[in-house]
């Protein structure tokens, strides 16, 4: 009760409510589609949206870039740790979730990036969010260079971690260059970027960005989870393909798209991975990766390294799709990399496809909507890896023309 006595509790679960309504009328509301994906059978999944049992579908979104996540030798080697060790790590890296698998991977992942070490994480966002913060915060004064399609975990980090940050303009050399000239040289300063942006399909330029790091004297933190697996010889990413991981201060990646599994992880010199392992809570503190789940990547990064058939087959089929949906007049947004989006501008609209694809086609992809690309910017963002076949890309443009025609959606000029 107010001093007048008037009932002013807070109604809760209106607040609530309105909070859910809102999407709803925006048309952002997320609906979670209740899948199974069938071992060594991958992109085939079975779907249980109806109540008919499950429904075969064919999945055109997944992170699993290359299907390491089927993986024989994979799925062997969680198995084996399964029965040699146990299910979990028992807690944190600090008291008894330390175990030679970690260890083993750790070493893999900074030979992969030819840096001194490397540091677990549980996921790539809790990696980025803990190092970013940790590493300001340890720099007294430190500025932070952001570009502005930076993913919502390195906007995080940099956001905890309470520091100065410039916005610079996506892959904008002459702005970020502005932006450090106008900054105090004493000033510690940080450049954070990544190398495959995953909505845009684009690449950023790497060493020109690592040039003004040396004349302005920054440090550079690369997020590299769309291309660690995927580019260069032994699937060190962009910055391997380019030849300037060694001009890096920390490269960071997951390990739940190319390579399968779940994490996260930094690389960098040993110095930078001590700091980070001793002052992030977001690694202090938390349950270590599941040593199953550790010797499943560590099957899976060696594996890449030595194979090339996978990246191979990924890019042949990213390349194969983006040629059928632009010569179908589809709005592929055509880019360098293995992401094939198709533009539709419209939440409601971009919802209403992906709702008849699986219902109708059995044809699996989420629309992709604000607040993860910019309003007006909706899209579907297909994935195409090495074991999705020409027909099935054929079936999939041919659905996507009908349905275009069917809701008089614009096609591409």
């Amino acid at each position: 009760m107010s001093s007048d006595g008037t009932d002013v509790r807070v109604d809760y679960s209106r607040v609530f409510t309105q909070a859910i309504d809102r999407l709803h009328s925006e048309g952002r509301y997320r609906v979670f589609i209740d899948i199974l994906r069938n071992k060594g059978a991958f992109p085939n999944a079975r779907c249980f949206a109806g109540h008919n049992g499950p429904k075969p579908i064919t999945v055109w979104c997944s992170n699993d870039y290359l299907a390491m996540g089927q993986h024989p030798k994979v799925i062997a080697a969680m198995e084996d740790a399964l029965h040699d060790v146990g299910a979990g790590s028992g807690g944190t890296r600090n008291i008894g979730g330390n175990t030679h698998y970690h260890i083993d991977l750790e070493q893999e992942l900074a030979d992969l990036h030819g840096k001194q070490g490397a540091l677990l994480f549980t996921s790539g966002y809790v990696s980025n969010e803990a190092t970013l913060s940790t590493l300001a915060k340890i720099l007294p004064g430190c500025v932070i260079f952001s570009d502005e399609l930076n993913h919502a975990s390195m906007i995080a980090g940099i956001r905890n971690a309470g520091c100065e940050k410039r916005i610079f303009r996506h892959n904008d050399l002459a702005h970020l260059e502005e932006l450090l000239a106008a900054e105090d040289p004493a000033v510690p300063k940080l450049i954070a970027f990544e190398s495959v942006y995953s909505m845009e399909a684009d690449v950023a330029p790497i060493a020109a960005i690592c040039d003004l790091a040396d004349k302005y004297n920054a440090l550079t933190y690369l997020d590299e989870v769309h291309a660690v697996g995927m580019y260069g010889a032994r699937g060190g990413g962009i910055s391997e393909q380019e030849g300037v991981a060694d001009r890096l201060t920390i490269i960071e990646g997951t390990l739940g798209k190319a390579f399968g599994v779940m994490g996260g992880y930094i690389a960098a010199d040993q110095t930078i991975i001590d700091v980070i392992r001793s002052y992030a809570p977001g690694f202090i503190f938390t349950t270590s990766l599941s040593p199953v789940l550790v010797a499943g990547v560590l099957a899976s990064v060696r594996h890449l390294k030595a194979s090339s058939a996978e990246r191979e087959g990924q890019q042949t089929s990213a390349a194969l799709l983006k040629t059928m949906l632009s010569e179908a007049g589809l709005p592929v947004m055509l880019g360098e990399t293995h992401i094939v989006p198709v533009l539709v501008g419209d939440p409601v609209k971009a919802k209403r496809i992906s709702d008849i694809l699986l219902a109708e086609y059995g044809v699996y992809v989420q629309p992709i909507n604000y607040p993860t690309v910019p309003r007006g910017t909706e899209r579907l963002r297909f994935t195409p890896g090495p074991s999705h076949t020409p027909e099935m890309m054929r079936e999939l443009t041919d659905a996507l023309v009908e349905i275009w025609s069917r809701l008089e959606l614009r096609r591409a000029a």
